[in-house]
């Protein structure tokens, strides 16, 4: 009998806490079909990492399933990769905790995130706020992950994952792989319309960024509105012309021109160009997962079937890895 080779694990999680964006798109949701061929992909819906900011209980379980709808309606096969809800395996809670008593303050204290995010959320600054990377070490160490998505956002938690893996690897043995990050070589990140300084954030005011459900009205009006600067020459420079620049970027992400080319396309045509060939370039890429996600986000009961099928996979995996690390540190057998 032929034995299934077996491939490096890439595992990917979302917060379902609000609709993502065309920066979430560009940076990773269009390559996700791609990297199901070549690996086993694991994507999970991170609701629990969600409840760090309280949320209302409907809209967070609709969310869920907005993400999972959207996630199918970018490529995903369910029969190829593992696609489910981040609360619908213990496992996930079970190991965070035992990582957090191999997890030192000082390491979390460093870690920029919980700063911005207290910042953002000074009456809720909860110990799950904190503990956050702990969990995020735990979803990605249970599956014995080889490669992780991430954005620039997200490295220092990797390295905090790494680490842990590797401070329990010193202690017990091989027990987890040391995941390394997966960067895209391929369309750079995406800024918010109104602040080009910052990336493009679904908790953002919704006129800031370009939901990946918004309608071709609303994206031309969002882009039409978006900050340039009070020249009129189409060129390429992040630090002098953030704004012109972000366009230049998405217009150069979704289509594989290069933004040198794009500028000299474009020279001596305006800001007005410039925002109407973007605005078409985003409602063309956008268009066929839109019209999927309708039809998939009318069918619940199929989505929930995803959910459970793909939970029941992701648990199977997770028991594998958890009740290694239970009996290395010295729980009772069950």
């Amino acid at each position: 009998m032929e034995t299934k080779e077996k491939r490096p694990v890439i595992f990917s999680g979302i917060q379902p806490s609000g609709m993502l964006t065309l920066g979430n798109y560009i940076g990773a949701l269009r390559r996700f079909s791609e990297l199901q061929d070549q690996y086993d992909c694991i994507y999970c819906v991170v609701d629990e990492h969600a409840i760090t900011v309280r949320q209302n209980p409907a809209d967070l379980r609709r969310r869920c399933l907005e993400l999972t709808a959207l996630y199918l309606a970018s490529g995903l096969d369910p029969q190829k990769s593992i696609l489910y809800c981040q609360s619908h395996v213990s496992a996930h809670a079970e190991l965070a905790w035992i990582l957090n008593c191999f997890t030192y303050m000082g390491e979390l204290n460093r870690m920029t995130q919980f700063k911005d995010k207290s910042a953002k959320h000074a009456d809720n600054i909860n110990a799950g706020l904190f503990t956050y990377p702990v969990l995020m070490a735990a979803d990605i160490l249970l599956y014995q992950t080889s490669y992780v998505p991430v954005g620039a956002d997200q490295k220092q938690h990797l390295e905090l994952t790494r680490d842990i893996a590797q401070r329990f690897n010193g202690v017990y043995g091989d027990v987890f792989t040391v995941p390394e990050p997966l960067i895209s070589k391929t369309g750079g990140r995406v800024m918010s319309l109104q602040e080009p300084e910052r990336k493009m954030s679904k908790s953002d005011p919704e006129d800031t960024f370009i939901s990946l459900i918004d309608d071709p009205d609303t994206i031309r009006r969002k882009i039409k509105r978006a900050v340039t600067d009070s020249e009129s020459e189409i060129r390429f420079d992040p630090e002098n012309k953030p704004g012109v620049s972000n366009l230049l970027n998405i217009i150069s992400a979704l289509t594989g021109e290069s933004t040198d080319d794009i500028c000299a396309g474009m020279a001596g045509q305006g800001y007005g160009a410039l925002k109407t060939r973007v605005a078409d370039c985003v409602i063309e890429a956008l268009s066929p997962m839109q019209a999927e996600y309708k039809k998939l986000i009318a069918d619940k009961e199929y989505l929930m079937k995803v959910q459970a099928e793909s939970a029941e996979k992701a648990a199977y995996l997770a028991q594998k890895t958890l009740r290694k690390v239970q009996k290395k540190i010295g729980f009772a057998a069950r």
